[in-house]
Protein backbone atom coordinates (compact mmCIF):
# COMPACT_ATOMS: atom_id res chain seq x y z
CA UNK A 1 0.00 0.00 0.00
CA UNK A 2 2.92 2.56 0.72
CA UNK A 3 4.70 1.82 -2.49
CA UNK A 4 1.22 2.50 -4.64
CA UNK A 5 0.59 5.54 -2.43
CA UNK A 6 4.26 6.70 -3.20
CA UNK A 7 3.86 5.68 -6.87
CA UNK A 8 0.33 7.98 -6.67
CA UNK A 9 1.88 10.73 -5.11
CA UNK A 10 4.78 11.04 -7.56
CA UNK A 11 2.57 11.01 -10.49
CA UNK A 12 0.48 13.86 -8.60
CA UNK A 13 3.86 15.92 -8.70
CA UNK A 14 4.66 15.33 -12.37
CA UNK A 15 1.27 15.78 -13.65
CA UNK A 16 1.42 19.37 -11.35
CA UNK A 17 5.05 19.94 -12.74
CA UNK A 18 3.81 19.14 -16.46
CA UNK A 19 0.95 21.65 -16.08
CA UNK A 20 3.00 23.99 -14.33
CA UNK A 21 5.44 23.71 -17.31
CA UNK A 22 3.07 23.97 -20.16
CA UNK A 23 1.79 27.52 -17.89
CA UNK A 24 5.45 28.77 -18.28
CA UNK A 25 5.09 29.08 -21.39
CA UNK A 26 2.08 29.80 -22.23
CA UNK A 27 2.80 33.31 -19.98
CA UNK A 28 6.21 33.22 -22.27
CA UNK A 29 4.83 33.10 -25.47
CA UNK A 30 1.81 35.89 -24.40
CA UNK A 31 4.36 38.52 -23.15
CA UNK A 32 6.38 38.14 -26.33
CA UNK A 33 3.17 38.83 -28.26
CA UNK A 34 2.17 41.77 -26.33
CA UNK A 35 5.77 43.23 -26.77
CA UNK A 36 5.17 43.12 -30.25
CA UNK A 37 1.95 44.58 -30.44
CA UNK A 38 3.31 47.21 -27.88
CA UNK A 39 6.21 48.27 -30.49
CA UNK A 40 3.27 47.30 -33.30
CA UNK A 41 1.56 50.22 -31.93
CA UNK A 42 4.25 52.67 -31.08
CA UNK A 43 5.08 52.24 -34.69
CA UNK A 44 1.40 53.12 -35.64
CA UNK A 45 1.32 56.21 -33.27
CA UNK A 46 4.75 57.52 -34.69
CA UNK A 47 3.40 57.00 -38.22
CA UNK A 48 0.16 59.15 -37.05
CA UNK A 49 2.70 61.57 -35.71
CA UNK A 50 4.71 62.41 -38.29
CA UNK A 51 2.17 62.42 -40.73
CA UNK A 52 0.82 65.49 -38.97
CA UNK A 53 4.00 67.09 -38.67
CA UNK A 54 4.18 66.66 -42.57
CA UNK A 55 1.44 68.83 -43.34
CA UNK A 56 2.35 71.48 -40.37
CA UNK A 57 5.93 72.05 -42.40
CA UNK A 58 3.42 72.21 -45.30
CA UNK A 59 1.83 75.21 -44.12
CA UNK A 60 4.94 76.75 -42.38
CA UNK A 61 5.62 78.42 -45.35
CA UNK A 62 6.14 82.00 -46.16
CA UNK A 63 4.18 81.60 -49.61
CA UNK A 64 0.76 81.59 -49.70
CA UNK A 65 -1.09 79.54 -52.88
CA UNK A 66 -3.87 77.99 -53.78
CA UNK A 67 -3.77 75.01 -51.80
CA UNK A 68 -3.41 76.98 -48.49
CA UNK A 69 -6.91 77.27 -47.14
CA UNK A 70 -7.23 73.52 -48.28
CA UNK A 71 -4.05 72.53 -46.20
CA UNK A 72 -4.15 74.28 -43.42
CA UNK A 73 -7.98 72.57 -43.29
CA UNK A 74 -6.08 69.10 -43.35
CA UNK A 75 -3.46 70.17 -41.01
CA UNK A 76 -5.95 70.56 -38.40
CA UNK A 77 -8.33 67.88 -38.89
CA UNK A 78 -5.22 65.29 -38.82
CA UNK A 79 -4.23 66.82 -35.60
CA UNK A 80 -7.86 66.60 -34.27
CA UNK A 81 -7.80 62.95 -35.12
CA UNK A 82 -4.34 61.90 -32.86
CA UNK A 83 -4.58 60.83 -29.56
CA UNK A 84 -3.23 62.62 -26.88
CA UNK A 85 -0.58 60.62 -26.54
CA UNK A 86 0.21 60.37 -30.53
CA UNK A 87 -0.26 64.69 -30.23
CA UNK A 88 3.28 64.89 -27.65
CA UNK A 89 4.81 62.56 -31.05
CA UNK A 90 4.39 65.34 -34.00
CA UNK A 91 8.10 66.53 -34.52
CA UNK A 92 9.09 68.48 -37.89
CA UNK A 93 10.93 70.72 -39.28
CA UNK A 94 9.02 73.29 -38.10
CA UNK A 95 6.44 71.02 -36.42
CA UNK A 96 6.13 70.37 -32.63
CA UNK A 97 3.43 69.64 -30.58
CA UNK A 98 2.60 73.49 -29.57
CA UNK A 99 1.77 74.57 -33.10
CA UNK A 100 -1.64 73.40 -32.14
CA UNK A 101 -1.69 72.79 -28.16
CA UNK A 102 -0.46 75.36 -26.99
CA UNK A 103 -3.56 77.73 -25.44
CA UNK A 104 -2.15 81.22 -26.05
CA UNK A 105 -5.39 82.91 -25.54
CA UNK A 106 -9.01 83.04 -26.72
CA UNK A 107 -9.17 83.70 -30.68
CA UNK A 108 -12.88 84.83 -30.88
CA UNK A 109 -11.92 88.13 -28.83
CA UNK A 110 -9.61 89.23 -31.59
CA UNK A 111 -11.11 91.08 -34.85
CA UNK A 112 -9.26 90.40 -37.93
CA UNK A 113 -10.30 93.31 -40.02
CA UNK A 114 -11.34 92.03 -43.15
CA UNK A 115 -14.48 93.01 -43.77
CA UNK A 116 -15.99 94.69 -47.39
CA UNK A 117 -18.00 97.95 -47.58
CA UNK A 118 -14.82 100.07 -46.86
CA UNK A 119 -15.92 103.04 -48.52
CA UNK A 120 -13.58 105.44 -50.27
CA UNK A 121 -10.96 106.12 -47.65
CA UNK A 122 -9.18 102.91 -45.84
CA UNK A 123 -5.94 102.87 -43.16
CA UNK A 124 -4.64 99.48 -43.49
CA UNK A 125 -3.26 98.68 -40.43
CA UNK A 126 -0.10 96.30 -41.53
CA UNK A 127 2.09 94.48 -38.97
CA UNK A 128 4.24 91.41 -39.07
CA UNK A 129 1.22 89.43 -36.75
CA UNK A 130 1.81 86.89 -33.85
CA UNK A 131 -0.24 83.62 -33.54
CA UNK A 132 -0.45 84.29 -29.48
CA UNK A 133 -4.21 84.85 -29.47
CA UNK A 134 -4.20 86.97 -26.33
CA UNK A 135 -1.04 89.11 -27.59
CA UNK A 136 -2.77 89.71 -31.07
CA UNK A 137 -5.86 91.21 -29.60
CA UNK A 138 -4.13 93.33 -26.67
CA UNK A 139 -1.62 94.64 -28.80
CA UNK A 140 -2.30 94.51 -32.19
CA UNK A 141 -6.01 94.80 -31.65
CA UNK A 142 -5.03 97.54 -29.38
CA UNK A 143 -3.12 99.75 -32.09
CA UNK A 144 -5.93 99.05 -34.90
CA UNK A 145 -8.78 100.37 -32.05
CA UNK A 146 -6.89 103.83 -31.12
CA UNK A 147 -6.40 104.14 -35.00
CA UNK A 148 -10.22 103.83 -35.47
CA UNK A 149 -11.22 105.91 -32.58
CA UNK A 150 -8.33 108.65 -33.80
CA UNK A 151 -10.25 108.48 -37.34
CA UNK A 152 -13.43 107.70 -37.61
CA UNK A 153 -13.89 108.94 -41.11
CA UNK A 154 -11.96 105.77 -42.32
CA UNK A 155 -11.77 102.28 -42.33
CA UNK A 156 -9.66 100.62 -40.38
CA UNK A 157 -8.69 97.19 -41.78
CA UNK A 158 -5.61 94.49 -41.06
CA UNK A 159 -2.74 92.93 -42.86
CA UNK A 160 0.00 91.06 -41.74
CA UNK A 161 3.51 90.40 -43.10
CA UNK A 162 3.92 86.82 -41.88
CA UNK A 163 2.00 84.49 -43.76
CA UNK A 164 3.69 82.10 -41.61
CA UNK A 165 1.72 83.25 -38.73
CA UNK A 166 -1.21 83.99 -40.55
CA UNK A 167 -1.37 80.39 -41.94
CA UNK A 168 -1.07 79.21 -37.97
CA UNK A 169 -3.89 81.03 -37.19
CA UNK A 170 -6.04 80.02 -39.56
CA UNK A 171 -5.44 76.45 -39.36
CA UNK A 172 -5.55 75.98 -35.68
CA UNK A 173 -8.58 79.38 -35.09
CA UNK A 174 -10.45 78.97 -37.96
CA UNK A 175 -9.35 82.83 -38.00
CA UNK A 176 -8.50 84.11 -41.37
CA UNK A 177 -6.31 87.33 -41.29
CA UNK A 178 -5.44 89.32 -44.90
CA UNK A 179 -1.65 89.31 -46.30
CA UNK A 180 -0.76 92.54 -47.80
CA UNK A 181 -1.56 91.48 -51.03
CA UNK A 182 -5.36 90.28 -50.02
CA UNK A 183 -5.77 93.36 -48.00
CA UNK A 184 -4.59 95.59 -50.77
CA UNK A 185 -6.76 93.72 -53.76
CA UNK A 186 -9.39 94.15 -51.01
CA UNK A 187 -9.19 98.15 -51.27
CA UNK A 188 -9.38 97.72 -54.72
CA UNK A 189 -12.75 96.01 -55.50
CA UNK A 190 -13.86 97.73 -52.37
CA UNK A 191 -13.42 100.79 -54.94
CA UNK A 192 -10.87 102.80 -52.23
CA UNK A 193 -9.13 106.14 -53.32
CA UNK A 194 -7.81 107.29 -50.09
CA UNK A 195 -5.57 104.77 -49.06
CA UNK A 196 -3.20 105.60 -45.89
CA UNK A 197 -0.97 102.45 -44.33
CA UNK A 198 0.10 102.55 -40.75
CA UNK A 199 3.06 99.45 -40.27
CA UNK A 200 3.20 98.86 -36.31
CA UNK A 201 6.86 98.07 -37.38
CA UNK A 202 9.65 99.26 -34.61
CA UNK A 203 11.66 100.79 -37.49
CA UNK A 204 13.10 101.04 -41.38
CA UNK A 205 14.19 97.49 -41.32
CA UNK A 206 13.24 94.58 -43.66
CA UNK A 207 9.67 94.42 -43.19
CA UNK A 208 8.70 97.76 -43.57
CA UNK A 209 11.02 97.87 -47.16
CA UNK A 210 9.11 94.59 -48.36
CA UNK A 211 6.35 96.58 -47.44
CA UNK A 212 6.89 99.61 -49.52
CA UNK A 213 7.97 97.31 -52.38
CA UNK A 214 4.42 95.51 -52.06
CA UNK A 215 2.85 98.83 -52.11
CA UNK A 216 4.60 100.21 -54.98
CA UNK A 217 2.82 98.04 -57.72
CA UNK A 218 -0.69 99.20 -56.45
CA UNK A 219 -0.25 102.69 -56.35
CA UNK A 220 -1.73 103.78 -59.66
CA UNK A 221 -4.85 102.05 -58.31
CA UNK A 222 -5.78 104.52 -56.26
CA UNK A 223 -5.95 108.34 -55.89
CA UNK A 224 -3.68 108.53 -53.26
CA UNK A 225 -1.29 106.49 -51.64
CA UNK A 226 0.67 107.06 -48.22
CA UNK A 227 3.12 105.05 -46.09
CA UNK A 228 3.31 106.18 -42.05
CA UNK A 229 6.34 106.12 -40.39
CA UNK A 230 7.26 103.09 -37.99
CA UNK A 231 7.15 102.99 -34.10
CA UNK A 232 10.91 104.73 -33.86
CA UNK A 233 10.60 107.17 -37.06
CA UNK A 234 13.75 107.74 -39.15
CA UNK A 235 17.21 105.18 -38.52
CA UNK A 236 20.14 108.31 -38.27
CA UNK A 237 23.13 107.73 -39.28
CA UNK A 238 24.98 106.45 -36.34
CA UNK A 239 24.59 105.66 -32.84
CA UNK A 240 23.99 109.43 -31.38
CA UNK A 241 21.41 110.13 -33.57
CA UNK A 242 18.06 110.30 -31.63
CA UNK A 243 14.84 112.26 -32.35
CA UNK A 244 11.19 112.89 -30.98
CA UNK A 245 9.84 109.32 -31.27
CA UNK A 246 12.39 107.86 -29.76
CA UNK A 247 12.15 110.04 -26.91
CA UNK A 248 8.71 108.88 -26.65
CA UNK A 249 8.94 105.89 -26.94
CA UNK A 250 11.71 105.47 -24.26
CA UNK A 251 10.07 107.46 -21.80
CA UNK A 252 6.43 105.23 -22.41
CA UNK A 253 7.84 102.30 -22.19
CA UNK A 254 10.19 102.48 -19.20
CA UNK A 255 7.12 104.41 -17.22
CA UNK A 256 5.28 101.33 -17.95
CA UNK A 257 7.50 99.25 -16.96
CA UNK A 258 8.24 101.03 -13.59
CA UNK A 259 4.66 101.04 -12.84
CA UNK A 260 4.02 97.14 -13.95
CA UNK A 261 6.79 96.36 -11.09
CA UNK A 262 4.99 98.83 -7.83
CA UNK A 263 8.32 101.16 -7.75
CA UNK A 264 7.21 105.15 -7.73
CA UNK A 265 9.54 106.04 -9.94
CA UNK A 266 12.97 104.66 -12.04
CA UNK A 267 15.15 105.90 -9.18
CA UNK A 268 13.62 104.36 -6.70
CA UNK A 269 13.54 101.28 -8.62
CA UNK A 270 17.60 102.34 -8.87
CA UNK A 271 17.91 102.45 -5.22
CA UNK A 272 16.74 99.15 -4.63
CA UNK A 273 18.90 98.34 -7.19
CA UNK A 274 17.08 97.70 -10.00
CA UNK A 275 17.60 97.90 -13.62
CA UNK A 276 15.18 97.18 -16.52
CA UNK A 277 16.01 95.13 -19.62
CA UNK A 278 14.39 95.89 -22.69
CA UNK A 279 14.67 92.77 -25.27
CA UNK A 280 13.98 93.38 -28.78
CA UNK A 281 14.28 91.29 -31.83
CA UNK A 282 17.51 92.10 -33.43
CA UNK A 283 18.38 92.58 -37.61
CA UNK A 284 21.07 92.42 -39.67
CA UNK A 285 19.45 95.16 -41.32
CA UNK A 286 21.32 98.44 -41.71
CA UNK A 287 18.14 99.74 -39.31
CA UNK A 288 19.80 97.62 -36.50
CA UNK A 289 21.56 101.30 -35.40
CA UNK A 290 18.25 101.97 -34.01
CA UNK A 291 18.51 99.67 -30.63
CA UNK A 292 21.39 101.23 -30.16
CA UNK A 293 20.15 104.48 -30.49
CA UNK A 294 17.13 103.49 -28.51
CA UNK A 295 20.26 102.78 -25.72
CA UNK A 296 21.91 106.44 -26.06
CA UNK A 297 18.53 107.64 -25.87
CA UNK A 298 17.52 106.02 -22.48
CA UNK A 299 21.12 107.46 -21.54
CA UNK A 300 20.16 110.75 -22.69
CA UNK A 301 17.29 110.90 -20.52
CA UNK A 302 18.98 109.48 -17.40
CA UNK A 303 17.54 106.54 -17.23
CA UNK A 304 21.02 104.55 -15.97
CA UNK A 305 19.31 101.84 -15.07
CA UNK A 306 17.53 100.85 -18.25
CA UNK A 307 19.17 98.43 -20.93
CA UNK A 308 18.34 97.55 -24.63
CA UNK A 309 19.00 94.08 -25.55
CA UNK A 310 18.22 91.90 -28.84
CA UNK A 311 17.28 88.27 -29.81
CA UNK A 312 19.50 88.30 -32.34
CA UNK A 313 22.40 90.13 -30.71
CA UNK A 314 22.79 92.13 -33.78
CA UNK A 315 24.41 95.23 -33.35
CA UNK A 316 27.09 92.97 -31.40
CA UNK A 317 26.59 95.01 -28.14
CA UNK A 318 22.97 94.06 -27.44
CA UNK A 319 23.67 90.06 -27.32
CA UNK A 320 22.71 88.61 -24.12
CA UNK A 321 26.17 88.16 -22.82
CA UNK A 322 26.90 91.76 -23.27
CA UNK A 323 23.69 92.73 -21.51
CA UNK A 324 24.29 90.52 -18.72
CA UNK A 325 27.58 92.46 -18.39
CA UNK A 326 27.01 95.48 -18.33
CA UNK A 327 23.78 95.30 -15.85
CA UNK A 328 26.38 93.42 -13.62
CA UNK A 329 29.14 95.97 -14.21
CA UNK A 330 26.80 98.85 -13.15
CA UNK A 331 26.07 97.19 -10.14
CA UNK A 332 22.39 96.17 -10.35
CA UNK A 333 21.43 93.33 -8.36
CA UNK A 334 17.78 92.64 -9.42
CA UNK A 335 16.60 92.32 -13.26
CA UNK A 336 13.19 92.81 -14.67
CA UNK A 337 12.69 91.85 -18.37
CA UNK A 338 10.23 92.97 -21.10
CA UNK A 339 10.15 93.03 -24.52
CA UNK A 340 10.69 95.97 -26.89
CA UNK A 341 8.45 94.42 -29.59
CA UNK A 342 4.75 95.33 -30.78
CA UNK A 343 2.94 92.10 -29.51
CA UNK A 344 4.12 89.64 -26.71
CA UNK A 345 4.14 86.67 -28.84
CA UNK A 346 6.82 83.57 -29.09
CA UNK A 347 9.95 85.75 -28.78
CA UNK A 348 8.53 87.40 -25.50
CA UNK A 349 7.36 84.07 -23.62
CA UNK A 350 10.44 81.94 -25.39
CA UNK A 351 13.28 83.57 -26.11
CA UNK A 352 12.84 86.19 -23.19
CA UNK A 353 11.06 84.14 -20.58
CA UNK A 354 11.21 80.40 -21.51
CA UNK A 355 12.38 77.72 -19.29
CA UNK A 356 15.36 76.79 -21.71
CA UNK A 357 18.93 77.14 -21.19
CA UNK A 358 19.17 79.37 -23.84
CA UNK A 359 16.10 81.95 -23.09
CA UNK A 360 17.06 85.19 -21.44
CA UNK A 361 15.78 84.99 -18.13
CA UNK A 362 17.73 81.36 -17.67
CA UNK A 363 21.23 83.01 -18.85
CA UNK A 364 20.47 85.87 -16.63
CA UNK A 365 19.89 83.42 -13.56
CA UNK A 366 22.43 81.08 -14.59
CA UNK A 367 25.10 83.94 -14.60
CA UNK A 368 24.91 83.96 -10.53
CA UNK A 369 25.02 88.25 -10.85
CA UNK A 370 21.96 88.84 -9.64
CA UNK A 371 20.00 88.14 -6.53
CA UNK A 372 16.34 88.31 -8.76
CA UNK A 373 15.53 88.25 -12.17
CA UNK A 374 11.85 88.73 -12.65
CA UNK A 375 9.89 89.16 -16.56
CA UNK A 376 6.97 91.80 -17.65
CA UNK A 377 5.25 89.92 -20.65
CA UNK A 378 3.29 92.60 -22.22
CA UNK A 379 3.44 93.76 -25.82
CA UNK A 380 4.54 97.74 -26.32
CA UNK A 381 0.98 98.13 -28.30
CA UNK A 382 -1.58 97.73 -25.41
CA UNK A 383 0.48 101.12 -24.00
CA UNK A 384 -1.91 104.02 -24.87
CA UNK A 385 1.15 106.29 -25.04
CA UNK A 386 2.23 103.98 -27.69
CA UNK A 387 -0.66 103.88 -29.65
CA UNK A 388 -0.93 107.43 -29.36
CA UNK A 389 2.46 107.87 -31.35
CA UNK A 390 1.38 105.31 -34.15
CA UNK A 391 -2.04 107.74 -34.42
CA UNK A 392 0.46 110.78 -34.68
CA UNK A 393 2.44 109.46 -37.03
CA UNK A 394 -1.27 107.92 -38.94
CA UNK A 395 -2.01 111.40 -38.67
CA UNK A 396 1.08 113.13 -40.30
CA UNK A 397 0.79 110.54 -43.15
CA UNK A 398 -2.95 112.09 -43.67
CA UNK A 399 -1.92 115.79 -43.72
CA UNK A 400 0.99 115.43 -45.76
CA UNK A 401 0.98 116.40 -49.69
Amino acid sequence: MKKKLVVVLLSAAMCVAAFGGCGAKSDSSDSSSNKKTETSSKKEDQKAADAVAKKIDAIYVQERTDKTDEQCKAAKEAWDKLTDAQKELVEGDNADPDYFGRDTGDASQDDPLNGDDIGEKELLVVSFGTSFNASRAADIGGVEKALQAANPDWSVRRAFTAQIIINHVQARDGEKIDNVDQALDRAVKNGVKELVIQPTHLMHGAEYKELTEAVESYKDKFESVRIAEPLLGEVGSDATVINADKAAVAEAITAEAVKTAEYDSLDAAAADSTAFVFMGHGTSDEAKISYSQMQTQMETLGYKNVFIGTVEGEPEETSCESVIAKVKDAGYKNVILRPLMVVAGDHANNDMAGDDDDSWLSQFEASKNFDSVKTQIAGLGEIDAIQQLYAAHTKAAMDAQ
